[in-house]
């Protein structure tokens, strides 16, 4: 089951996220999905 969180970010985090997206032509959702698991990725192999 999906859930929704709300995130916020300061102008200097949103144009990086911007930028990400268009760089890579996807969402601005998908980019912070991906950049949430990378860091949950690492966290796991950090406490491995």
């Amino acid at each position: 089951m999906a859930r929704r969180f709300t995130i916020v970010c300061d102008d200097d985090q949103a144009r990086i996220i911007e930028t990400l997206a268009r760089r890579y032509g996807i969402t601005e959702e998908e980019v912070l999905t991906q950049l949430i698991d990378l860091g949950l990725d690492a966290r796991d192999e950090q406490t491995v």
